[in-house]
């Protein structure tokens, strides 16, 4: 079982593993040609939270419920979307860029719209402080420190780097299911409380995450290796700043239940995206 206090040090060793594997002129196709990256962050600064405000609208939860959707919504993409990118066969060089892009969009766009959520939904009639400059600092200090470190290894010895990435590819994979398998465990008694409240919300909110994030990719012709990285980016989200805030900025434990079930759903919609885009793989090849 991995504690709260290893999870950080599990989170970046995947990072660190991705590193590994990539080589630093991903991240100048990225740049250079913007069009994927400009197509991600629409889809999770704009797209997802106009979605988890349509929902919270149609579905009209209670008050705390309300405003930890839209805090979830609010929430930029997950650490762990640069691993399940690798395993789906998207580019992990946007991934990355994504996750990085949006975790430093978070300080203005998490205090934004959770003071929006708790004005409409909660009746706050005054702005909530919201420090997330702390927690934008932790995941880039979780995520591109990491990743870069990975990075300069590869670079300076790549024989180095592929000996250590046959090693740390499949340790990456294990620690990524231990962190499920450990949110599930932890948080199994939050899950049964609100399974009939929050589940089908949460679900139907990460399946039109992912189908809107596929659909703008289709739109903008990205290839397939952008469209995947587009997808997990706006289908994983980073739930533990979702709770943090809940519980330690606002004090309203309600108000963590939609990150803590989105955190167990999104997992398994990402598994089973990797499936059938694996599947498909292999049949246009075979």
């Amino acid at each position: 079982m991995i504690t709260q206090a290893a999870l950080p040090l599990a989170l970046a060793f995947i990072m660190f593993a991705m590193g590994l594997t990539m080589d630093g002129r991903d991240f100048r196709v990225v740049f250079g040609q913007p069009k994927a990256m400009a197509v991600g962050l629409a889809a999770k600064l704009v797209l997802l939270p106009a979605l988890g405000l349509a929902l919270v609208l149609a579905w009209k939860p209670q008050p705390d419920f309300a405003v930890g959707m839209i805090l979830l919504a609010a929430c930029p993409a997950g650490v762990t979307s640069a691993l399940l990118t690798h395993h789906a066969g998207g580019r992990i060089a946007l991934a990355a860029t994504i996750t990085a892009l949006t975790s430093l969009a978070a300080t203005v766009t998490v205090p934004l719209l959770v003071n929006f959520g708790l004005a409409l939904f909660a009746g706050y009639d005054r702005s909530v402080e919201i420090p997330v400059g702390k927690m934008t600092l932790g995941i880039f200090l979780v995520d591109t420190v990491p990743l870069a470190l990975g990075l300069a290894i590869q670079r300076l010895w790549p024989q180095a780097a592929e000996r250590m990435g046959r090693l740390a590819r499949p340790v990456a994979t294990l620690l990524f299911a231990l962190i499920v398998v450990g949110a599930f465990v932890s948080q199994r008694q939050s899950l049964i409380d609100h399974v009939g409240d929050v589940v089908p919300a949460a679900l139907a909110l990460n399946l039109a995450a992912m189908s809107g994030a596929w659909a703008l990719g289709a739109f903008a012709r990205l290839d397939l290796a952008d469209r995947i990285a587009v997808v997990m980016e706006n289908g994983l989200q980073n739930g533990a700043l979702g709770i943090f805030v809940a519980v330690t900025l606002l004090g309203n434990p309600a108000m963590m239940v939609p990150s803590i079930v989105y955190a167990f759903v999104m997992n398994l919609t990402a598994i089973a995206f990797i499936w059938a885009v694996r599947r498909r793989s292999r049949t246009v090849t075979g």
